[in-house]
């Protein structure tokens, strides 16, 4: 039998040992109180993006909330987004980048094959919004006609910069359903004229010169002031076929400045833009 005195020196090797070795958690855990104090920063204010994060893709979520973090933006809207996945995107953003974000979903359908689940309940497919501040007055509004894929849009009230304003995240129909998406279009410009001050995001589809986008430029602007739907304009593209169909259209909002940015996670673009706030 060990005597006394040989318990207590095992036992001050044991912790000599443990605070040698440091933590036992491993490599890349996601505790954010082990994250250096730098990791931790905030939200651009004003700052609007939006993104098709790519679905099916061999995207991870951890890249994913990287590519956001690049740019700390107040508001993003995602396309192509299983709420599963946005959650996941979301921890990501908070711990391992200090950016923490309110989240709403718009999910327009249920579909295993997109977004796993159990085969009776099936993943939500469709947008999201985060945003650094809270939102009220979430809507989710299904197109009569989504086209080859249920499709539809959201809106959410919340703060960019320091002003509130109506924020509407769409996708429309797939390409070479043009008269679908000039419905779609339709819908959407009705809730779009009921409010003075709006961002509208989204994949559309659409080239700024397409014909069923006729009822959206009237009503609201591209944040890139150069890009508008005569054949003068300069729209930079935002997919990896070299076309431009993600958009910041603006009403009652005025923009600082547009950005795209290229990226390997997706293949959409990045586009961001900085609103004029307060």
């Amino acid at each position: 039998m060990l005597g006394k005195g040989t318990w207590v020196v095992a036992g001050a090797m044991v912790v000599v040992w443990m605070v040698l070795s440091g933590p036992s958690a491993p490599n890349g855990s996601l505790d954010s109180r082990s994250l250096p104090a730098k990791a931790v920063r905030d939200v651009v204010p004003g700052r609007v993006m939006t993104w098709n994060l790519c679905n099916p893709c061999e995207s991870a979520n951890d890249d994913r909330a990287a590519e956001i973090a690049k740019f700390a933006p107040q508001v993003i809207g995602v396309q192509e987004a299983c709420v599963g996945d946005v959650a996941k995107i979301r921890d990501y953003l908070e711990d391992l980048h200090g950016l923490v974000y309110h989240v709403e979903y718009g999910s327009v359908l249920r579909n295993w094959g997109r977004c796993g689940g159990a085969p009776w309940n099936p993943g939500g497919y469709g947008q999201a919004i985060l945003s650094a501040t809270p939102m009220t007055d979430a809507e989710v509004v299904e197109y009569p006609d989504g086209g080859s894929e249920d499709r539809g849009y959201m809106a959410v009230t919340t703060t960019v910069g320091d002003r509130t304003v109506r924020v509407f995240n769409t996708h429309l129909a797939e390409r070479r359903q043009e008269p679908v998406r000039a419905e779609q279009v339709g819908v959407l410009a009705k809730a779009i004229a009921r409010h003075q001050q709006t961002v509208v995001i989204g994949d559309f589809n659409a080239v700024p010169d397409a014909a069923e986008l006729t009822k959206l430029w009237p009503l609201a602007k591209d944040a890139d002031p150069g890009c508008h739907p005569a054949p003068t304009a300069t729209c930079r593209v935002t997919t990896d076929w070299q076309s431009k169909f993600d958009y910041v259209f603006l009403r009652g909002v005025a923009s600082r400045g547009q950005h795209v940015d290229p990226n390997s996670v997706s293949d959409h673009h990045v586009v961001y833009a900085d609103l004029v706030v307060g």
